[in-house]
């Protein structure tokens, strides 16, 4: 089923794609949750007329390219987002959000798939994001995600907390080693347990003769 995604759905597409589907995820999942629209044509030729304005905003020459470049140097985008008191983000920064701010704040129009962040941002933080603006025409654009309501700590701050929490969270070198060791040790001990090897066959036991009934006593009447 071809349907026009509203969002960007990760490892689906990005916002305004024209994506095949299986129908039963389109309606149980993106349709509901206003992730996508159905393509219709009347739709899909809206949207091509879109982008068409679109890309006339674009770069269209190296030089114009350059001189966005130059701009972009020295801007630096900022997204509020809602964050968990270890820092993640309550959603993500993708590459259609960094295109729209690109173009809301900065008045300058970028192809979102020329945004080279291979996977949503989610955690805050300080990041550069490589942009290709013309060929052999690239920027990094500083992108900062800031927790709502607040602010991040100074760079060489906020780095030295990242690394220990990355410290914390990584087993450390002696617990690796002896999650490596421990499944080896388990077949040690179950070896060792174990008798000695048996014959393939059990050896069949022996007959015995049949115990003769005892006689039943018989009552008088």
């Amino acid at each position: 089923m071809d349907v026009i995604l509203l969002q960007d759905v990760e490892k689906v597409g990005l916002k305004g794609d024209v994506v095949n589907v299986a129908r039963g995820y389109a309606r149980n999942y993106l349709l509901p949750r206003r992730l996508a629209e159905p393509a219709t044509p009347g739709r899909v030729a809206e949207l091509q007329r879109h982008q068409e304005l679109r890309t006339r905003h674009e770069a269209q020459t190296v030089e114009q390219a350059q001189e966005t470049a130059s701009a972009l140097e020295a801007a630096e985008l900022r997204f509020d987002k809602k964050a968990g008191p270890t820092g993640s983000l309550f959603g993500s920064v993708t590459a259609t959000d960094i295109a729209e701010e690109l173009w809301n704040g900065k008045r300058i129009r970028v192809d979102r798939r020329k945004i080279d962040l291979h996977d949503p941002i989610k955690r805050i933080g300080r990041y550069e994001v490589p942009v290709e603006l013309f060929t052999d025409v690239s920027v990094d654009v500083r992108v900062l995600v800031v927790p709502e309501g607040g602010e991040l700590p100074p760079e060489e701050e906020f780095a030295a907390a990242e690394e220990a929490r990355a410290a914390e969270e990584a087993p450390t070198a002696a617990e690796a080693g002896a999650a490596e060791e421990a499944p080896a040790l388990e077949e040690i001990l179950e070896a060792e347990a174990e008798p000695d090897a048996e014959p393939q066959h059990a050896p069949v036991a022996e007959e015995q003769p049949p115990a003769e009934a005892e006689p039943v006593s018989q009552q008088p009447d």
